[in-house]
């Protein structure tokens, strides 16, 4: 059995064939599938991660881009603590479907989840058609990450999950959320069988916060 502190649910969105499943099986196989066929409802992988003598165990699951299994997807925000909204950085339209991607991401989850907005197909540069400053700004205008990937290469790769890790973490060790609700994505490890091994015990966690109404999820 993985040994592990947190455990910590992440999501993989974006439309169709902007390689999503590459990235996922880049980071947890460093591999790369030329012939990877679309994904048809939702695909699941795993990686361990050592991050401020805690291990992490990442929990990943990528979803189908398609309209027609949307419903699926929207099941899977719920208990996210991290997502990774996807587009193709040479595909235009991809990149205009961000903002629906990230209405839907406020809407089916909680207010603590980290998103990291990923500009994939960065080996593909000479095809480009979104720029590095327009995603950007958009990114830092709604309080994302931004970073540019290649699943072929596994340029940036790893550092998209360890980065949403990162944040994660700054909110476990400042006490903004507590970690015990697995609502909120995050579960203690075999490393924490008893939670007061754990300095940051619920009872000194600042209050929780007003639930809002989830109607899509």
């Amino acid at each position: 059995m993985d040994q592990y502190h947190f455990l910590f649910k992440y999501i993989i969105v974006g439309d169709t064939s902007v390689g999503k499943s590459c990235i996922l099986l880049n980071y947890t196989e460093k591999k790369f599938n030329e012939d990877h066929e679309t994904t048809i409802g939702v695909e699941f992988g795993s990686q361990l991660l050592k991050m401020n003598d805690r291990t992490i165990k990442i929990q990943i699951w990528d979803t189908a881009g398609q309209e027609s299994f949307r419903s699926i997807t929207r099941s899977y925000y719920k208990g996210s603590i991290g997502v990774v909204l996807v587009f193709d950085l040479t595909k235009k339209d991809t990149y205009y479907n961000v903002m629906k991607w990230h209405n839907e991401i406020l809407d089916c989850t909680h207010e603590f989840v980290e998103i990291s907005l990923v500009g994939n197909k960065l080996d593909l540069e000479s095809e480009r058609q979104v720029s590095s400053k327009e995603a950007l700004e958009y990114a830092q205008s709604n309080k994302m990450n931004y970073l540019e990937t290649s699943a072929k290469t596994g340029q940036n790769v790893d550092k998209v999950f360890e980065d949403i890790a990162q944040r994660i973490l700054v909110k476990i060790d400042n006490k903004t959320i507590d970690y015990t609700q697995e609502v909120y994505g995050i579960k203690l490890g075999p490393f924490f069988q008893n939670p007061k091994q754990i300095t940051n015990t619920p009872s000194t966690l600042k209050s929780e916060p007003e639930k809002k109404d989830k109607t899509c999820c």
